[in-house]
């Protein structure tokens, strides 16, 4: 090498071991490094840190290794500013030649004797392609748990929250000890231990597999549902039944008024026949309600809130169900009355075109008529009597028309 080849040498490599160094520490320094540091491992976790450990280690060592072989030139280097060939042939030797001797673990078992390793020694260039190797191998581990850790930890703090919510409702409800709560309580102790302590065996895919935790949430968030619910029942248990009941009443009374809409429609409408009345909702949901005050003698309050909560909904359903057959019932007379005022308007219409004494016109207005103001009316033919009268009114027009 000449002597500007050893310079330019020299300050890359300076240059390459300063980033080199700075990469160390930052991993040292890198939060998923702390944690694994400061963490009570097991399983896939731990086994992984440990090669990791012994990685970086190495990885400081032949860095030491490096360092010293790049001083050695650079003090060799600074004896004269015009290096005579024989030092210059030595720098050559230490920036390009076999001049890091790693160490022992660095060698292959097959380079090994009886005695110990064939000390091979590295080229700088092929000691950094190494150091390079080792150190993805490294953060690919600490970048690992740490994604791991955090994909897991936070949702796990807040399902363990929830559970201990849960313990507390059960507690204030009767203080009885609840297998549901128990269960989930034995499994999200586990999955945090195994979370905690071995967060790489959840990672499936490059990320962490969340599945678990997210069923235990679930199942977490249901339960507290269901035991604040009942909570809550306990303390306003009157009122809520006293609601429940007026919701029952206001069903019993739209089914009142939907049997006498019904009955008027029969009185008035021959075809089509409003529904038929199934049995009464609200006396089926009356001896339900009654079973409710059982319940909350045995103390079942969980299920005393589910209970209360489907009542609640089926009386809305019936109310809304009442109503509707209301409506079926009354939509047919309002049908009728707006079938009476658009023939009304269509014999206007004729009168205004002059034809008031057109003999077709006043047949067909007639048979309309008569079956819109007879009781029972048959409105599907009063429907086609109304349509017949409006096209023919159409056509005189039509003819009129023409005629001009």
């Amino acid at each position: 090498m000449s002597r500007e080849g050893v310079d330019h040498a020299l300050r890359t490599l300076r240059d390459e071991h300063e980033r080199i160094a700075d990469s160390l520490l930052e991993v040292e320094t890198h939060q998923g490094y702390r944690l694994l540091k400061g963490a009570v491992l097991s399983g896939e976790t731990w086994r992984r840190w440990e090669e990791t450990q012994r990685r970086l280690e190495r990885l400081w060592l032949l860095f030491d290794a490096c360092r010293q072989v790049v001083e050695t030139a650079e003090r060799l280097r600074a004896r004269r500013s015009r290096p005579d060939p024989e030092t210059l042939a030595e720098l050559t030797g230490l920036l390009a030649g076999p001049s890091v001797e790693p160490p022992d673990s660095e060698v292959p078992l097959e380079q090994r004797s009886l005695l110990g390793p064939d000390r091979r020694r590295l080229t700088l260039n092929e000691a950094v392609a190494l150091m390079a190797e080792t150190f993805d191998r490294v953060v690919e581990v600490v970048v690992a748990a740490d994604a791991a850790w955090t994909a897991l930890l936070v949702p796990l703090d807040e399902a363990e929250g929830d559970w201990r919510e849960a313990a507390r409702l059960a507690q204030e409800l009767d203080g009885a000890r609840r297998p549901e709560v128990d269960r989930l309580g034995r499994e999200l102790t586990a999955f945090g231990q195994l979370a905690r302590t071995d967060p790489l065996s959840l990672v499936r895919d490059g990320r962490a597999d969340t599945s678990r935790l997210d069923r235990l949430r679930a199942a977490l968030d249901a339960l507290r549902g269901s035991l604040g619910e009942a909570v809550r029942l306990k303390e306003d248990y009157e009122r809520r039944v006293a609601d429940l009941r007026a919701s029952v009443d206001g069903v019993a009374e739209a089914e009142l008024l939907a049997a006498r809409a019904r009955d008027e429609a029969l009185r008035k409408i021959a075809a089509p026949m409003p529904p038929e009345p199934g049995p009464s909702r609200a006396a089926a949901l009356r001896e339900q309600v009654a079973t409710l005050d059982g319940l909350r003698r045995a103390g079942r309050w969980t299920e005393l809130a589910g209970r209360v909560t489907e009542l609640d909904a089926a009386a809305r359903l019936a109310l809304e169900q009442a109503r509707d057959e209301q409506r079926l019932s009354t939509g047919l007379l309002d049908r009728r009355g707006e079938l009476r005022g658009r023939l009304e308007a269509y014999r206007a219409k004729a009168a205004r075109l002059g034809l008031a004494e057109d003999d077709t016109l006043t047949t067909l207005y007639k048979r309309a008529r008569d079956l819109l103001w007879s009781a029972p009316c048959d409105l599907r033919r009063a429907t086609v009597a109304v349509a017949d009268y409006q096209r023919a009114i159409k056509v005189r027009e039509s003819e009129a028309g023409a005629g001009r």
